[in-house]
């Protein structure tokens, strides 16, 4: 499965360039995830909002490896693409998830009960 479709990277690179655009005037854009990933054989979990303008690999979000530590950091798309769990698994595009939160809302729920809840 391709992790992220061509309209979803358009979709996070504007998001990207936004927020660099934001950034250069000291303020920050609360964009809603775009995409959820995960490892069906463990509890990792990326909702992600955003990927770096000059570096189409890096993407921002919250992240959650399933250890009851979530954070908002970035992460590079070809190490998830790159994980592979029993029999081969690999990292999966949540095809029924839809935003229905901001980015800070889903890691406010996120640090209370210590792991991404969609």
């Amino acid at each position: 499965m391709t992790l992220l479709t061509p309209e979803i990277r358009d979709e996070m690179l504007e998001n990207g360039r936004q927020q660099y655009e934001a950034q250069a005037k000291e303020q920050s854009i609360d964009f809603k995830p775009v995409v959820k990933l995960f490892t069906p054989w463990a509890g990792a979990t990326w909702l992600l909002t955003e990927l770096h303008p000059n570096d189409h690999d890096v993407a921002f979000g919250l992240c959650d490896l399933g250890i009851g530590l979530p954070e908002l950091g970035y992460v590079r798309i070809s190490e998830i693409e790159d994980l592979r769990g029993p029999a081969g698994m690999t990292a999966e595009r949540d095809l029924h998830f839809e935003a229905k939160k901001t980015l800070s809302e889903y890691a406010q729920a996120a640090h209370a009960a210590g792991g991404i809840v969609t």
